[in-house]
């Protein structure tokens, strides 16, 4: 099966995408283009997949670079492969042509961005906690130290959980009305005491607070699963592991 890429015109002409699930080796709850090593799936066919990622961006697959996300606010700079252990950390930024930035997600945000003028791209994984801990601001300026401007750099959301399907407690809704009051517009209401958030929404006032300009591409991952991988909906549907879909820029 052909790979499935979503772009967006505001990366061009840069080469990018937002990879669906579908076109990949993997089978089971990971059927298709699951890239996720920090799966149960079978590591030699998350490293087939991941080749085809590779090839699709025109890159050999070691210069397909991501980090070990631990939903923080940390960025990596890259220049080529790790030259040791994979750095933890949620964001990766480079000004090297050639290297391809991947981040791994299955609803948080995956965010690309890019400032093609100046020749600098970023990529980063942006749950509730890394946004709200500051992981995009944090890449917006680790872009800028590399020369990067912020008029100049756009942010696209790829594929995320939508507000509709996902639902939240009260303790969740106080952390962030503890950032900021304001915050409230991010949620409705639910049933009983619970709340729906609206993650993406979250992202794109987080970077346009930053000074870019941003976009989500509107796919909800939970509830399109021919498409995408899901956390929230592989819990709910009570199975053992879930597949994790990948974006990835590149200059």
């Amino acid at each position: 099966m052909t790979l499935e890429i979503i772009t967006s015109h505001s990366l061009s002409p840069l080469r990018h995408g937002f990879f669906t699930r579908k076109g990949g080796a993997s089978s089971g709850v990971f059927a298709g283009l699951n890239c996720g090593n920090g799966s149960s799936d079978q590591s030699e066919i998350v490293a087939i997949n991941r080749a085809r990622v590779a090839a699709a961006m025109e890159v050999a697959p070691e210069l397909l670079i991501n980090v070990h996300q631990v939903h923080s606010a940390k960025v990596a700079v890259v220049e080529g492969p790790h030259p040791g252990p994979v750095p933890e950390a949620d964001a990766v930024v480079t000004a090297t042509p050639g290297v391809a930035l991947a981040v791994l997600t299955a609803d948080c945000q995956p965010v690309l961005f890019a400032d093609a003028q100046a020749g600098v791209v970023g990529a980063a994984h942006a749950g509730w906690r890394g946004a709200i801990d500051g992981v995009l601001e944090e890449t917006v300026a680790a872009m800028v130290a590399l020369g990067a401007t912020r008029e100049k750099i756009a942010a696209v959301i790829g594929p995320s959980i939508s507000q509709r399907a996902y639902e939240v407690g009260p303790e969740f809704f106080d952390d962030f009305m503890g950032e900021d009051p304001a915050n409230a517009r991010f949620f409705a209401g639910g049933a009983g005491d619970r709340m729906q958030f609206d993650l993406p929404g979250y992202g794109l006032h987080k970077l346009r607070e930053a000074g870019v300009s941003a976009e989500w591409t509107r796919h909800c991952t939970y509830s399109d699963p021919e498409r995408f991988f899901s956390y929230r909906r592989s819990c709910h549907e009570q199975e053992a592991d879930y597949g994790r879909l990948i974006s990835v820029i590149r200059l």
